[in-house]
């Protein structure tokens, strides 16, 4: 691209992609087959995805699995999963597997409630604000009335609301601190049409507060926005079996619950550690989250800074033995939904939650939750036996051959090869160039 274009968003797609193709391609012609081969061919799917977002071109497709066989609280799902990582379904998988017999995972909402806040900036007597806070309150509940009523028949609403100083970090800065309840909604519209009207009330009822002075009056609302840190709005996730139970073919029951232990302690006190430890862990959660619709960077946002509630960045997961019982756990902030935004409209996202038994959003985030500790499981449990790499890399087998050119029959001979063989990139391009050689 060599020059700025003017009006893009005014083109049709089929203009669009002439323009990126003759632009910013090196061949247009096979980049304008390639953005069109990946359109829908059922024009109403098509111009609902087009729908979605601005400039659109085609559509980015990524896998739509399923791990089976968990049991959550006494009921079996199949979770769905979307992701591109080579071996994240089959852990899943294997992990969901591994605790069918022994109870399964269980769970438990331990909060609901989440945040948005106004900041704004007020240079006067703190203690006149405080008085005027006690005032306003109750109007700035009764400003959103409009937008919270349907909502409060369904039983959410606003929570509370809470004035807080922070002129110590930021002259003048304070803020409305807010808490909601959402329900099955994710909320964040509710919840940014609430505060964007508590500031814009703030601001009017400021300039009449006969206690300020005129200075004080003229609040600087600088923005009002939900916060995708939600420590509150937390669910629990857990397994526990004898230790005896534990027992696998790679390790002695006793010594592999003493290494996994270690392992997640670890995760606990070295941050470097810990980043990968909980990566492993969103590789679980994110795939369910992206199938059912839902929004993986706030998820993925909330979490890391719950991760690091303590100071430091720290391990998601725990783990303990006690009188012989081996108990692994996780407690992680989930915001979620399964009504409105994409949950009503993508078809596959709808396919997923009728895959799911059609969950609350109270559902969806055991079920997640169960989704991160089983990844969790599954990665530790390779770490401090046969090492990551033996599964990891025998699963990104194929991608590899293709990447090769291998045909069909050599993926075949080299898939069946490698089961009792090490999988590195050179090792099979080796393999693959033999059985080429032979030909």
């Amino acid at each position: 691209m060599k020059t700025p274009v003017e009006g893009f968003s005014k083109l049709s797609k089929a203009e669009k992609i002439d323009w990126i193709a003759q632009n910013c391609t090196e061949d247009p012609k096979t980049s304008k087959q390639l953005l069109e081969r990946y359109w829908n061919t059922d024009h109403q799917v098509q111009k609902l995805h087009d729908e979605f977002i601005e400039n659109t071109l085609s559509n980015y497709y990524l896998p739509f699995a399923v791990a089976p066989n968990f049991l959550i609280d006494g009921e079996l799902y199949a979770i769905p999963m979307t992701i591109e990582e080579s071996s994240v379904v089959a852990a899943a998988s294997k992990a969901a597997k591994f605790w069918l017999d022994k109870g399964g995972f269980k769970t438990e909402i331990l909060g609901t409630e989440k945040v948005g806040q106004v900041h704004f900036i007020y240079k006067g007597d703190p203690k006149k604000l405080t008085v005027f806070f006690a005032t306003l309150k109750p109007e700035l509940l009764q400003s959103v009335s409009a937008i919270t009523q349907n909502m409060e028949k369904r039983g959410g609403g606003i929570n509370h609301i809470e004035l807080r100083d922070l002129s110590d970090k930021i002259e003048g800065y304070h803020q409305l601190h807010c808490t909601f309840e959402t329900l099955d909604a994710m909320g964040a519209n509710f919840i940014n049409s609430c505060l964007e009207q508590f500031a814009q009330t703030l601001k009017e009822k400021a300039k009449l507060h006969a206690a300020f002075s005129e200075e004080e009056k003229n609040i600087e609302v600088v923005m009002s926005i939900l916060s995708n840190y939600v420590p509150h709005c937390l669910v629990k996730a857990e397994v526990s079996c004898p230790i005896a139970q534990l027992e696998t073919k790679d390790m002695p029951a006793e010594e592999f619950a003493q290494k996994f232990l270690r392992a997640v302690n670890i995760a606990k006190v070295e941050p470097y550690r810990a980043v990968t430890h909980n990566k492993g862990i969103m590789n679980g959660i994110d795939a369910v989250v992206l199938a059912t619709g839902n929004d993986f960077r706030a998820v993925e946002a909330g979490v890391h800074a719950y991760a690091a509630k303590e100071g430091h960045y720290s391990s998601l997961t725990y783990a303990k033995i006690e009188d012989g019982i081996f108990t692994f756990w996780i407690e992680v902030p989930l915001a979620l939904g399964t009504v409105g935004g994409l949950t009503s409209l993508h078809p596959l996202v709808k396919l997923a939650l009728d895959i799911l038994q059609k969950p609350s959003a109270k559902e969806l985030m055991r079920i997640v939750a169960v989704a991160g500790l089983a990844q969790n499981f599954a990665a530790v449990r390779s770490l401090v036996t046969t090492g990551i790499q033996k599964g990891h890399m025998k699963m990104h087998l194929l991608n590899m051959l293709n990447q090769m050119g291998a045909s069909e029959n050599e993926k075949q001979q080299l898939v069946e090869h490698f089961k009792n063989h090490t999988v590195t990139n050179a090792s099979v391009k080796e393999a693959l160039e033999k059985i080429q050689s032979q030909k």
